[in-house]
């Protein structure tokens, strides 16, 4: 008699297991390079996955050759029975990117800690992503959103408004915005003092709506101070009673921009704090601004990453063309045979 099958959840895959030369390479991400925490964990679990894919194939992570990492790309693009090491989809394009990055990094790090002599990563082409352009609101649906926060009223409502306008007036990414700490208010009160990615500091001008929201909502900052904790929140533009890291996560004010789009009649699957930052650049071009001042305003190193909102611009103006011209919209009629 056969026994009986196991119910319940698949095994998840098991971990891999921790290697040094991986935690020094992190380690001298963030400490040297100045990376971002979510950039950290990405290349962690980058690494982790392909630590496992090689591990079934007897390879340790270190000894890999270019053949073993260019059939693992293969692999996660769709060439073999899923996208990572535990099956599934095939990965996205640009998950594939990030991973090659992380490879090319880690690899690169092992030799030059005198690791390995040779770079296996260094031979590996970039898979080809296709430009999407970025989601944006309208300049409607900010305002229906806005208008919404501020019917709210109280502590809640008038730090929301704040939130929504420093983002809209500013750019910020969402990590540079809840973290924002009240050093950052310049001594004119018209700009913030912005610490982006790497380590690197740029100042952004702040809109009379947004200075007009801050000073509203300043004087209700304490309510969201607790007794006991305020040397943990203290430091915070934006703190939060409930946050152990003292000040509002990025998954909350996510979770409450969702909250007001359906407030706002919008939908809430096109509404996100990077969303609004991508309507505050395509906002700015669409009123004349110029792409190398939106370009500071953002903290992009590379011009390029800016000029997507370029192409977002021209696309929304295209539209218009062909749904407003009266030529564009006019039949073409077949000339007679007769």
């Amino acid at each position: 008699m056969s026994e009986p099958k196991r119910r319940g959840r698949p095994c998840k895959p098991r971990p891999l297991a921790a290697s040094p030369h991986v935690d020094a390479f992190l380690d001298m991400l963030t400490g040297e390079r100045g990376a971002a925490l979510n950039t950290r964990m990405a290349y962690e679990r980058d690494l982790a996955d392909l630590g496992r894919w090689l591990a079934q194939r007897g390879l340790p992570l270190e000894s890999a050759g270019t053949d073993d990492l260019r059939a693992y790309l293969a692999f996660q693009a769709g060439g073999g029975a899923g996208g990572g090491a535990g099956g599934g989809g095939p990965a996205a394009p640009r998950t594939v990117a990030r991973r090659l990055s992380a490879m090319r990094q880690f690899y690169r790090f092992l030799v030059s800690e005198g690791r390995r002599a040779d770079d296996p990563a260094s031979a590996l082409d970039s898979p080809k992503q296709g430009r999407s352009l970025p989601k944006i609101l309208t300049e409607a649906e900010v305002g229906a959103m806005l208008a919404t926060a501020e019917a709210r009223g109280g502590p809640d409502g008038l730090r929301l408004v704040a939130l929504l306008e420093v983002l809209y007036a500013t750019g910020l990414r969402v990590s540079e915005l809840v973290g924002l700490p009240m050093t950052a208010i310049l001594r004119d009160g018209r700009g913030l003092l912005v610490r982006g990615k790497g380590g690197k500091d740029r100042m952004v001008p702040l809109s009379d709506p947004a200075l007009a929201a801050l000073a509203v909502y300043l004087p209700l900052r304490a309510h969201f101070l607790v007794a006991g904790r305020e040397a943990v929140q203290a430091p915070f533009l934006f703190p939060s009673r409930s946050s152990l890291g003292g000040h509002l996560t990025r998954q909350r004010f996510a979770q409450l921009l969702k909250e007001l789009a359906v407030e706002s009649n919008i939908d809430p699957e096109k509404v996100s704090p990077h969303v609004l930052r991508h309507a505050f650049a395509t906002h700015l071009l669409d009123h004349g601004a110029d792409l190398r001042s939106v370009q500071k305003m953002l903290g992009h190193a590379d011009i390029a990453t800016t000029q997507i909102y370029t192409h977002v611009v021209t696309e929304r103006l295209r539209k218009v063309m062909h749904e407003h011209h009266p030529l564009a919209r006019k039949k073409v009629v077949e000339p007679s045979t007769e």
